[in-house]
Parts: C-alpha cells; structure tokens; sequence
C-alpha cells in the first residue's frame, strides 16, 4: 500500500490538494484491508473506509471503488463528476478528466470496460459496457463508446468513431 501511494504522490507531482490524489489514497487504504485476514480488525477498518469514501466521494465528485482493479499510475486530473464502475480494469498510466463515466451499459446487465495501457480519456467521456479499450488509446471529450477500441485508435463522437491515430515516425538522428 505504501510502495503505491508513494507513486501516487509522485504522479501527484507532491501536491496535497490534488482531489485524484485523495480518491487514490482512499482507494489504496480499501484494497490494503482485504489483506487483513483477522475479521475482528477487519470489520472496523472496512466501517473506516465506507466513511472515508463516502467523505471523498463528497468532497472530490470521485468515485472509485475499491473493488475497481487499477493500474499503475492512475491520473485522475480535475475536480467531479467521475464515477466508476467496481467490474472495471484500468491498465497502467491512464489519464481521466471530469465528468468521465467508466461503467455499466445497462442496469441489471453485468460486464464494465476493461482499458488498456496508456489510455487517455477526454472530459465528459463514457465508456459504458463489457468492451475493451486497447493500448495508447485517446478517447475524445464527451465520447460515448459503446463498442471495443483497438490499440492505438482515437475514439470520437456520440456513438463514438473508431479512427487509426498516426504515430509520429521516431527521430533516428540525422540522415548522412
């Protein structure tokens, strides 16, 4: 637990005020109690965490489950309205912005999205339903996906379009 919020601090760029950084440290504080095994220790720290997250969710307009398996490196960048799914996977180093819901299709219907590495998601943006969102990935503000993204992709527009982002062809240093 301590190894990650050291990261998250850093990801953080060591500023205290930073909502993400709160929701991520509540977040670690809800996984680290599953690994305590006596249940008279852990019940109280679960009825700590139920508080503390309801405390963030109200203060930071964040909520992140502990039950969501995140990444590496998780960037939750400006204040509200973010809600994401428990069935959710975030891969490593995935950027979310306001007003982003990762979740759930429909109610009742079981399946949340599974996203990859590198993923940036835009404000505004839904990602609903069992999809998979691959690697190096940038999803548009105000986006509604509703249907798998490859790698590498830009998804844009409501429903979104699934378009091939061009990569930038790497310098090898100049040509003789």
């Amino acid at each position: 637990m301590f190894d990650n919020l050291r990261e998250d601090w850093q990801v953080y760029e060591h500023d205290i005020t930073r909502q993400g950084l709160w929701a991520m440290a509540v977040y670690r504080f809800g996984r680290w109690r599953y690994t305590i095994r006596q249940a008279w220790l852990r019940v109280p720290l679960s009825f700590v965490y139920k508080a503390l997250k309801l405390l963030s969710q109200i203060l930071t307009g964040i909520d992140l489950p502990c039950e969501v398996s995140v990444g590496k490196r998780l960037q939750i960048d400006h204040f509200g309205g973010i809600i994401i799914s428990g069935d959710t996977v975030l891969g490593d180093d995935v950027v979310i912005r306001n007003g982003v819901t990762i979740g759930l299709k429909r109610t009742g219907e079981r399946g949340a999205p599974v996203i990859g590495n590198r993923v940036d998601i835009g404000a505004g943006a839904k990602v609903l339903g069992a999809i998979r969102i691959g690697d190096d990935v940038v999803i548009g503000a105000n986006a509604v996906v509703i249907t798998d993204v490859p790698a590498n992709s830009l998804a844009v527009g409501v429903p979104a379009r699934i378009i091939p982002r061009k990569m930038e062809p790497k310098n090898s240093g100049p040509s003789a």
